[in-house]
């Protein structure tokens, strides 16, 4: 195992689940650790939600350009002994106001996608996955080999979540993810370019890209909420190959904390970047 993440895995806090996957983009990861635990997926479930969009467009079953209106109001993923349940969602909650202020509009399912990612909105990424089915999102995750990972519900899915149904990641399933990314696997090859300069156009880089030098070449996913933070991504060095890091945690860590811990484990890969590629 490279030095400087061998150092940062024996030093983890003993109390809680860290995961942790290290590798090049296209070569057997060099550095794991829990990768296989199951976390609550929080944020990083919308990765899986866009591929499947852009997988639907390859095929012609989905127009990324159709017009979709944006409103707030959503059936559930439950069901239950009186019929279909529905449920709708907190704006507070949501780390991005810009499909809040077009409610009652007409915008283009790619423009949802894309705020899906970059914001991270939670109004966007149910309305994609409206569109796109909870189907369409488990035989992507299948493509992609993240066969450990979950998406049963939308965000704020009250009565789902409490019938049971979860969004589930692994470290693991989400590094494999970018590296079937990297090698126009996921999707089509311009589909996985365009879904790439997304990820690259990320606006929240409070974890991965924070333990990297300014103005690294990123391109991640992050997610979180309390106890849980997570975040995985391509990094591209100036002066070496470029690799894949993903690290998903679920502690009693405070929010800053968890994301400071995502950031030591990527500035440790970056030490390692030469023995890496």
């Amino acid at each position: 195992m490279p030095p400087a993440l061998q150092t940062f895995l024996a030093r983890l806090p003993a109390a809680g689940v860290f995961s942790v996957w290290v590798a090049p983009v296209q070569a057997e990861p060099w550095a794991v650790h829990e990768e296989h635990r199951q976390h609550y997926a929080a944020s990083t479930m919308k990765l899986a939600v866009v591929i499947a969009a852009y997988r639907l467009a390859d095929a012609g079953k989905l127009d990324l350009d159709q017009a979709v209106k944006i409103r707030n109001e959503f059936v559930s993923a439950a069901r239950t002994g009186t019929g279909i349940a529905s449920f709708s969602m907190d704006h507070a909650d949501d780390s991005d106001p810009e499909p809040w202020r077009r409610m009652g509009c007409e915008v283009a399912l790619r423009w949802l996608c894309y705020r899906t990612i970059v914001r991270s909105s939670n109004l966007a990424t149910n309305l994609v996955l409206d569109h796109v089915g909870v189907d369409a999102v488990t035989e992507t995750l299948i493509h992609l080999g993240a066969t450990n990972s979950v998406v049963s519900r939308g965000i704020e899915d009250a009565p789902a979540r409490a019938a049971g149904l979860d969004n589930l990641v692994t470290a693991a399933d989400l590094g494999l993810t970018f590296q079937a990314l990297a090698a126009d696997r996921a999707a089509s090859p311009p589909a996985c370019r365009e879904i790439l300069s997304v990820l690259g156009a990320q606006q929240i880089n409070d974890a991965l890209p924070a333990g990297l030098p300014p103005g690294t070449r990123v391109a991640h996913k992050s997610g979180w909420i309390e106890g849980v933070s997570h975040d995985a991504g391509i990094v591209w060095p100036s002066d070496a190959a470029p690799f894949v890091f993903a690290m998903c945690t679920t502690s009693d860590l405070e929010e800053q904390e968890g994301l400071d811990l995502i950031a030591a484990g990527a500035a440790a890969a970056w030490r390692d970047r030469k023995v890496l590629g």
